[in-house]
């Protein structure tokens, strides 16, 4: 049992988890679906390109939400470290550690992404190349942003499997939310080696990416509204 000086400081950091948690969750939703998916056409270069042109403020939107997004996962591993550190020290920062790299490794990919904005607004980088090949430099730099995203879900899934093993130890979580970290787990990790390695098999794994969703946003919300189980 924990006594009331220690709960009540884990209950702040709980909560504060779960604002960092609805910050992380509601910039990547705005970036991949209002943002990505309505802009870049697979397969269309052209029409990725026009699509950009046509909204670069919106598509610049997105690059400030990711760098929100990775702000709060630095954050956020400091704040999860704090609180699962009663369970067992060295995991905890094993998890932080994780969480860590894949945020150093999202935020250079996210030059990747600016890169698009800086290749179709300066002229000194299009005059020299046509319109054809500045279209291809634009779907390789997206496409790249992409697997890059992927790399860094691969750390970040080490960062969940240690997690889920340290929620479902500690006595202030249910342990479901610790089982579905573990599955989260292994969605993001199976997910991202499908892209690297099976690319055509994408389709078949993506749906699964609900369960890291659901969990994610479960643990979040239990963090905000419960905090602690007392």
């Amino acid at each position: 049992m924990i006594d009331l000086k220690t709960s009540t400081s884990l209950l702040f950091y709980a909560r504060l988890a779960g604002v960092l948690y609805l910050f992380i969750i509601a910039c990547g939703i705005y970036s991949e679906v209002f943002v990505r998916s309505e802009l870049i056409v697979d397969g269309d270069a052209a029409a990725t390109v026009a699509n950009i042109l046509a909204s670069k403020a919106r598509f610049l939107t997105a690059f400030v939400a990711d760098s929100v997004m990775l702000l709060s996962d630095v954050a956020i591993a400091v704040v999860l470290y704090v609180l699962l550190k009663p369970v067992h020290r060295i995991l905890a920062l094993s998890a932080a550690v994780f969480r860590l790299v894949q945020a150093s490794i999202l935020g250079l990919n996210l030059l990747h992404y600016y890169a698009v904005s800086l290749l179709l607004d300066s002229r000194v980088h299009t005059n020299a190349f046509d319109s054809e090949e500045v279209n291809d430099l634009v779907m390789l730099l997206l496409e790249m942003h992409s697997y890059g995203y992927d790399l860094g879900l691969l750390f970040f899934a080490l960062s969940c499997f240690i997690l889920g093993y340290l929620v479902i130890k500690a006595d202030y979580f249910p342990s479901v939310l610790g089982y579905g970290l573990l599955a989260a787990a292994f969605v993001y990790f199976i997910g991202s080696y499908t892209r690297f390695l099976f690319p055509e098999l994408l389709p078949w794994i993506e749906p699964l990416y609900i369960i890291a969703f659901i969990t994610e946003l479960s643990f979040c919300l239990w963090l905000l509204i419960r905090g602690i189980k007392h």
